[in-house]
């Protein structure tokens, strides 16, 4: 693929993320174009290409899909639908940066990475946080050793979402609070662990029948290592995104690890005393962006490819099991 010519990407769907996610981060980012975008509701679709100067509307996904001109997608829609328009847009020869969660089910997640490893195509999970320097710097200060020996992780990721018919609450679109806004806790336990947890506990508070609006669980590591994460959609304090690091020597504190361009702080106190930081306030979608594009051009690997994706889905999986729950897709 030419590097001078910027990678064109089409927009399955007109969802209320796709400005702040990809189309505001594009206009920063002249090695990638928004060519496209088809929406169930074409004026929708109309709506959001003269907003923000996308040059095509195409009437379906399928004619979307069809477009010789586009190398790439990006599948924002509801959760139930990721799978099956993910695997046609591999098929039909695109690369494709999916909205977390990857899938309904870790079944579907496998399905898909078969697909993407059978074309040679890049597919990666839209866990922007992970190309931020905060989470590379976290990372960096456990390997130190500042902390000791870690010893348990927790992860939070709680807010008030004040309508009761979003989409986030529906079990036949793949919705849950642990669906929704756990699949990053579970994303950073793991990833910071390096490791894949048991589920030792989960316990869940309904909105509807299968349908969780709050989560908590405990997970456990060969190693001794715990973990424990909570996740809710009808927080009664409006936001809560945290991580905490409790080491044998010190601990850590982050304030909002998923979206730490918004605002964030550090909090270190181990062995080499107390202090905080902060690590750079770029858009996290910008940094996810041009790390997708280097992917399409063989620059770099990314690190929320299909294998992890699938891993973070066996977890959430599991979670629903222990929660006595169905999983999603089911």
């Amino acid at each position: 693929m030419n590097k001078s010519t910027p990678i064109r990407i089409g927009v399955l769907g007109a969802a209320a993320i796709v400005p702040s996610a990809l189309a505001n981060p594009a206009q920063g980012v002249h090695e990638a174009q928004i060519l496209a975008i088809a929406a169930r509701d074409p004026k929708r679709a109309y709506t959001m290409a003269r907003k923000h100067g996308i040059p095509r509307v195409h009437q379906t996904y399928s004619a979307l899909l069809a477009d010789s001109d586009i190398d790439a997608i990006y599948n924002p829609l509801p959760n139930s639908l990721h799978a099956t328009w993910t695997i046609r847009a591999l098929k039909a020869g695109k690369h494709v940066l999916c909205e977390k969660p990857f899938a309904a089910n870790a079944r579907e997640a496998e399905e898909m990475a078969r697909v993407a490893r059978e074309k040679g195509l890049v597919l990666s999970e839209a866990f922007a946080y992970r190309y931020h320097p905060l989470t590379a710097r976290i990372k960096e200060i456990i390997a130190s050793g500042e902390l000791g020996k870690v010893q348990h992780i927790e992860a939070q990721f709680c807010f008030l979402l004040p309508s009761l018919n979003n989409i986030r609450f529906k079990y036949d679109l793949a919705g849950g609070a642990l669906m929704d806004c756990g699949c990053y806790p579970v994303s950073l336990i793991r990833y910071l662990a390096e490791a894949e947890p048991t589920v030792e506990r989960a316990e869940a508070r309904l909105f509807a029948p299968q349908v969780d609006r709050r989560m908590t669980a405990d997970l456990s590591f060969p190693d001794g290592r715990t973990a424990h994460l909570v996740c809710d959609l009808l927080s009664p304090r409006l936001f809560r995104s945290s991580l905490d690091i409790t080491g044998s020597e010190g601990k850590l504190h982050v304030t909002n690890p998923y979206h730490p361009h918004w605002f964030h702080r550090l909090t270190v106190s181990g062995r080499n005393g107390s202090r905080s930081e902060q690590l750079g306030s770029e858009n996290v979608y910008t940094l996810q962006l041009r790390a997708f594009i280097k992917a399409i051009h063989g620059e770099r690997k990314l690190n929320t490819d299909p294998a992890d994706a699938i891993n973070n889905m066996r977890v959430i999986d599991a979670i629903y099991e222990k929660a006595g729950l169905q999983q999603r897709g089911t």
